[in-house]
């Protein structure tokens, strides 16, 4: 399985946390207080950090969005055969729907960039394979930009031209 796709508290089982002091805003409260989170995880070396936030425990949950966003850019599995649970339940009548934002994203995009890379980086084919249409794999893609930058840099490295 992915592991953009376990679950928080089996990920941070793998990851080293660190914590740290950041300047930014909030004054001398931000300034004496380590409320910077840096995830590292082990098996993969991959990092993601949040320390935007006043809380520590609000930039944890966004490191770990971040890191699991990241594992999925970066960190490529075989596909299972055939779609997930998850995906399954968020396409409707050939419709993918998920927000940029929401907790299963990073999730949606390891297993669509996973089927993607699977598929020789035949749009079509592997967007058979997950049940939607190209049009709605690119959509998901499009949400994040990295996400549509790692398949295009994938494309380019194949001679392929980028997606759009």
């Amino acid at each position: 399985m992915h592991p953009a796709r376990l679950a928080p508290d089996i990920l941070l089982h793998d990851c080293t946390e660190t914590r740290t002091k950041r300047s930014g805003p909030g004054g001398q409260h931000r300034n004496k207080v380590e409320t910077a989170v840096i995830l590292h995880h082990r098996p993969t070396g991959i990092m993601a950090e949040a320390s935007e936030r006043r809380s520590q425990a609000d930039n944890r949950r966004v490191a770990l969005f971040r890191l699991r966003l990241r594992l999925a850019l970066v960190h490529r599995e075989p596909p299972e055969a055939g779609p997930s649970p998850l995906w399954r339940s968020r396409v409707h009548n050939g419709r993918l729907a998920v927000a940029g934002s929401h907790d299963d994203y990073p999730a949606l995009v390891a297993e669509a960039l996973d089927c993607v890379v699977a598929a020789t980086l035949d749009m079509p084919t592997a967007a058979a394979t997950l049940g939607v249409s190209p049009s709605q794999l690119v959509s998901l893609l499009e949400k994040e930009p990295a996400a549509l930058g790692a398949l295009n840099r994938l494309r380019g490295t194949a001679g392929l031209k980028p997606l759009r």
